[in-house]
């Protein structure tokens, strides 16, 4: 299974991050997601996951941050398009990103969907997974990344990983 990203200059294309139109951020967070091109998908796939989370944030807020989870895209969506994380319907749903933490000291109406990169520090490195799996999840909108990961457990076919570097 493959994955890929347009990544102009090894980095995030600034209208999917911190640096986005003042128009595309709502309350400090980014909204538009990016567009992914998946290919060569196990014969047997019935739907996709995938997960959009920051390591480079361990320091700066004592976790990885969780940008996306999304699960049940249907196995024909191979292009995943520019802002699909606001497109996105029914069967596909999509979790809580770490803005719905009790933690979180903000606003809460984007919990749920894309909440793209906005690294305070310097250019941090985003992982993106994404997985190929023999069955619909037994998820609602909403979901936890934890329940994503439990519910996959046994349903992985296969898997990819690229790196998104976005620059603060």
């Amino acid at each position: 299974m493959d994955v890929n990203v347009s990544l102009p200059n090894n980095l995030l294309p600034d209208k999917y991050g911190k640096h986005a139109a003042p128009e595309d951020i709502k309350n400090g967070k980014p909204l538009i997601s990016f567009p992914i091109q998946l290919s060569n998908l196990p014969a047997d796939t019935k739907t996709i996951a995938l997960t959009f989370t920051d390591p480079d944030s361990i320091p700066v807020c004592g976790f990885e941050w969780i940008h996306w989870t999304m699960a049940n895209i249907p196995n024909s969506q191979l292009e995943i398009p520019e802002n699909f994380s606001r497109l996105a319907q029914s069967p596909i749903i999509q979790g809580k990103n770490s803005t719905a933490s009790p933690l979180f000291d903000g606003p809460k109406d984007l919990a749920t969907g894309y909440n793209g990169p906005y690294p305070p520090d310097q250019t941090h490195d985003y992982i993106l997974k994404v997985f190929a799996l023999d069955d619909n999840l037994n998820l609602e909108n909403g979901f936890w990344m934890n329940e994503l990961l439990h519910q996959m457990d046994g349903h992985i076919l296969d898997q990819a990983q690229i790196t998104i570097p976005s620059r603060a």
